[in-house]
């Protein structure tokens, strides 16, 4: 073999492994993105798990007989509100379109205020003060609800950040990396929990 044939055989062989490593590098990104867009699905699905139970414990404490009728109905109008509004899942058929939070946030928002308003210190030490077992484990039901609703928020709206932080990489807009998946959308609500249960 002469000095040309050499020189070919080493450019044809540096470009074969530089194709190689590039191939391994948008796989790579491309499978870090799809677990990304999962996580996001999966805080999605948390929050709405913990929204679902918030609002049960609250239609159950509405519900018991131990609040004042008013009261009561603030409750429960906010929490079937609240039950009846759920997340928005893409069609069977087109899964990549991911999960939508479906304009909740007003109704939720709505929720987090009425328990702020309605179960007020006093409030709360008279329900615990009257001994219903019942009434004290939904007190407890919502008060540990509205602390994972807050976590679920915030893990879910990380996951958002971190997703969104990659698919502005120049690399995975050139090659279309996230392929025809909707890009994810922070979630933001007033998730404050009630003070009289946050103890």
């Amino acid at each position: 073999m002469n000095g040309i044939d050499v020189d070919v055989l080493q450019l044809v062989t540096f470009v074969v492994i530089l194709l190689i490593v590039a191939a391994w590098y948008l796989s790579y990104a491309a499978a870090r993105l799809d677990r990304l867009h999962a996580k996001v699905e999966g805080a999605m699905s948390a929050l709405d798990a913990q929204l679902v139970r918030r609002a049960e414990a609250t239609l159950e404490l509405a519900n018991s007989g131990a609040l004042d009728p008013a009261t009561a109905l603030l409750l429960a109008d906010a929490a079937t509100e609240s039950v009846e509004r759920t997340t928005e899942h893409p069609l069977a058929e087109d899964l990549l379109d991911g999960q939508h939070f479906g304009g909740r946030e007003e109704v939720e928002t709505a929720l987090s205020e009425v328990l702020a308003v309605t179960l007020t210190d006093d409030v709360v030490a008279g329900l615990r003060a009257g001994g219903d077992e019942l009434v004290a484990e939904s007190l407890d039901r919502i008060g540990s609800s509205s602390l994972r609703v807050r976590m679920a928020r915030r893990f879910h709206n990380d996951a958002v950040r971190e997703v969104r932080r990659v698919r502005r990489k120049p690399v995975v807009r050139v090659f279309r990396l996230a392929g025809h998946a909707a890009l994810p959308e922070r979630v933001e609500f007033d998730d404050e929990v009630p003070a009289a249960l946050a103890r």
